[in-house]
């Protein structure tokens, strides 16, 4: 059993801390005192109110002889959180999705001899894997990911984190590789339907591969797709194009948006990915779906996105000899033994990753 510090319990923090709690112990720091009630009565977990992005709040917990950092924080100070940590010289599973090169802190994890994992969560981070993973026996000519957390109630949409992180979805520049070349297209563009069982969803591109765009240049095409009901893309083009989403005018948007997107437990949803590999004259088409629990009331995307962080935590934990460095999903998919090993520690908790 090890001293684990979770760095943020939101949506999906809560669900890290819940299950990695049922094998170590647990610090989790956040400001939300509501979302730390929630683990009052758990005795593996020790809950600290207080702002994470102070020094002084960050060398307070460092005292506890920690072996291993989660960073579960919002994006907008991912980056930040996450080069405080490797300062540290902790490990770091981060699944902040900061809009930042994570790989840029590659040098000073090596310095400081500190693994870090970087966006570890379904998609960026399961697709990563199944990429490595493959990219490790085969030549790969094409990527595809389409993904979406979607509410049961069809043609609405609930946000699973905040509006502004889902807008930014919106608003920033798709990059994609096309016949060896990075292309920039405008998001929401390329509309295209998708059918899951049996509704119709529709798909475009958003800016998901991240980290891809560097690491596997090798891969002549790749892109990510965001799903959405139908109509719903329709929506976010107007309100770009009228300016909701300027800057001056973000805070507001996102306001207003919290409320109408803003889900309860009682909501069910749904999460969707669809990864799709072409290469040899092969075709690997990998699917997930899985859905809210309702006898915990853990979304799906709390779900799909902890528990992938949780499994590599354990992988760290165990007697994996990890390099010091940053490493994406895809650099360590390649491991046969840490593929297996994520693949069944989700299926553990009901989140299968099936091969069509």
């Amino acid at each position: 059993m090890e001293n684990i510090l979770v760095l943020g319990c939101g949506l999906v923090g809560r669900a890290i801390v819940s299950d990695l709690s049922k094998r170590h112990s647990v610090i989790v720091v956040d400001l939300d005192p509501d979302a730390l009630n929630e683990f009052k009565e758990n005795k593996r977990v020790q809950t600290v109110w207080g702002d994470f992005t102070l020094q002084s709040v960050l060398n307070s917990v460092m005292r506890n002889d920690i072996r291993l950092a989660v960073c579960a924080v919002p994006g907008s100070i991912g980056f930040k959180t996450l080069k405080r940590l490797i300062e540290l010289k902790i490990d770091v599973v981060d699944i902040s999705f900061s809009s930042e090169d994570t790989l840029s802190l590659n040098d000073l994890a090596i310095k400081n001899k500190v693994t870090a994992v970087v966006d570890m969560g379904v998609a960026p981070g399961l697709d990563n894997l199944i990429l490595g993973h493959h990219d490790a026996s085969m030549e790969i000519e094409s990527f595809e990911c389409l993904v979406g957390g979607l509410p049961k109630e069809k043609y609405t949409y609930k946000a699973p984190f905040s509006p502004a992180d889902v807008i930014q979805e919106y608003i920033r520049p798709a990059r994609m590789f096309e016949n060896g070349k990075v292309v920039t297209k405008r998001a929401l563009s390329d509309p295209q339907h998708v059918v899951m069982k049996d509704t119709v969803l529709q798909a475009f591109n958003t800016d998901g591969l991240r980290s891809l765009l560097t690491t596997m240049k090798h891969i002549p095409n790749m892109r990510e797709k965001t799903l959405r009901y139908p109509g719903h893309r329709e929506q976010m083009i107007l309100l770009r194009d009228f300016g909701f989403f300027k800057d001056e005018n973000l805070k507001f948007t996102s306001k207003v948006l919290f409320d109408s997107w803003k889900s309860t437990p009682e909501d069910e949803e749904f999460t969707f990915m669809r990864v799709i590999i072409k290469g040899e004259g092969d075709r690997h088409v990998w699917e997930l779906y899985d859905q809210t629990d309702l006898t915990t009331k853990t979304s799906s995307m709390a779900r799909t996105t902890g528990y992938t962080c949780c499994a590599v935590v354990e992988a760290i934990l165990s007697d994996e000899k990890f390099e010091s460095g940053i490493f994406p999903g895809e650099l360590i998919g390649g491991n046969d033994r840490i593929f297996t090993h994520v693949i069944s520690f989700l299926k553990d908790r009901g989140v299968e990753l099936k091969k069509c």
